[in-house]
């Protein structure tokens, strides 16, 4: 689908710029910001309001900053070369150090998909008694259909809807609640590090950039490309992109802070902890009523759902790549990027017999390969040779080294606590 965009190169075609073509823009970013509110990034929020009530809100503030740098910044990528990530990679690196990064890459892509898969049949689970396993294939069939029959437009309204769905759904359990907004002001920007708290912490933190949003970005920003030749036309992307993806980062940010305020004011309040997504949502039907716990679950099951169709098209992006080609679903190896994602998560979560266990495992492997991943994105970003006029200027490449370091140190702590 993307070849589409990137081969519209005339000098007659150009883009509007009235005062509503920002609207044109949006898009993008909402497909990166959903794996900022994924099943994962649910179970550490609520567990965060839930033991600390709203003293860790800043670290959505904190982690919604370090994304807008790191995505703005791969997003540059795409609209000044053309290509994504994964394509760079493999142009500008030598081949063996490409096929080992892109290799690892696929990896952490088939650990998140495993997360996001699990996420929507705790969902089916908690919605219909559905097994985890019926409930795994379920999704996996459905995301499979529709990453396969379905063009990148109509799957970006798609997850525009989904995220809508979750953001409305959180606003209402908000409404069934009482919160003290003074101490979530606080929260918000004060840094707090209570007794026991950083396992938490580190998770939020470490894991709220993820490889496979670093691939996708670069890939999906063009399909707003139309003529690259033109200084004027690619000044104008970058700019309405950092709008964009400043607007999508901070949908994100409201429904990772609604997850913990929800939490905040119900399960902390109670001094009720949680352990399991699903057992969270049970937990509000005594607290909420059973409206909410079905609100919750729904949200929940968009939230997989969406999930798992970014991490296969970012496998999909991250596979074609390796062959130096754009993400293009008719095309076999974006097909088979998706298919071994998916197909391969599904027959691990099959083999496990801890679906909680199964999760763990999964950021494990994030926490290994994003390092990885955000070094390979500076360095294309910060090379003449790959980025032209538009490399990243010496203090912006130092912002970006010092963030890679912090998320470094982040997920290898994370790593080392899962020990």
């Amino acid at each position: 689908m993307f070849k589409i965009f990137r081969n519209i190169d005339s000098k007659n075609y150009r883009p509007g710029y009235g005062g509503l073509d920002i609207f044109k823009f949006i898009g993008p970013g909402l497909l990166v910001t959903v794996g900022f509110i994924d099943p994962g990034n649910w179970a550490s929020n609520l567990a965060a309001g839930a033991e600390y009530g709203y003293t860790l809100l800043w670290m959505v503030s904190l982690s919604t900053v370090m994304l807008i740098i790191l995505q703005h910044n791969v997003a540059h990528l795409g609209i000044a070369t053309g290509l994504c990530l994964s394509e760079a990679a493999a142009i500008y690196l030598k081949p063996s150090y490409s096929k080992i990064l892109l290799s690892s890459a696929m990896l952490a892509s088939v650990s998140t998909s495993l997360a996001e898969i699990l996420g929507g049949a705790i969902a089916l689970n908690m919605l219909f008694d559905i097994p985890f396993r019926a409930g795994a294939l379920l999704i996996t069939l459905f995301v499979l259909i529709m990453l396969f029959t379905n063009s990148y437009r109509i799957i970006e309204k798609w997850i525009i809807a989904f995220v809508s769905v979750i953001g409305l759904s959180f606003l209402y359990e908000l409404s069934l609640v009482n919160i003290d907004w003074n101490a979530a002001v606080t929260g918000w920007v004060t840094p707090s590090f209570p007794e026991g708290s950083m396992i938490i912490i580190m998770s939020v933190l470490g894991a709220v950039v993820m490889p496979h949003n670093l691939f996708l970005h670069s890939e999906v920003i063009q399909s707003r490309q139309w003529n690259l030749k033109d200084e004027k036309v690619i000044k104008k992307q970058l700019k309405y992109e950092f709008l964009d993806t400043l607007f999508s980062m901070m949908v994100g940010w409201a429904i990772n802070s609604a997850m913990i305020l929800l939490a905040a004011a119900t399960f902390f309040q109670t001094r009720t902890p949680v352990s399991e997504l699903g057992q969270a949502g049970n937990l509000l039907i005594p607290l909420l009523g059973s409206h909410a716990m079905v609100v919750f679950a729904v949200a929940l099951l968009f939230s997989g759902i969406a999930s798992t169709i970014t991490s296969g098209m970012a496998a999909g992006t991250i596979f074609a790549g390796m062959f130096k080609e754009p993400y293009d679903i008719k095309d076999n190896h974006s097909r088979m990027g998706v298919a071994i994602s998916l197909i391969l998560s599904l027959g691990i979560l099959f083999l496990i017999t801890n679906p909680f266990q199964g999760l763990i495992l999964s950021q494990m492997i994030l926490s290994i390969q994003l390092p990885f991943t955000i070094f390979l994105q500076v360095h294309l970003t910060s090379s003449e040779k790959v980025m032209g006029r538009y490399k990243n200027s010496v203090r912006f490449k130092l912002v970006l080294y010092a963030l890679g370091i912090v998320v470094t140190m982040l997920n290898i702590a994370l790593f080392i606590s899962f020990f």
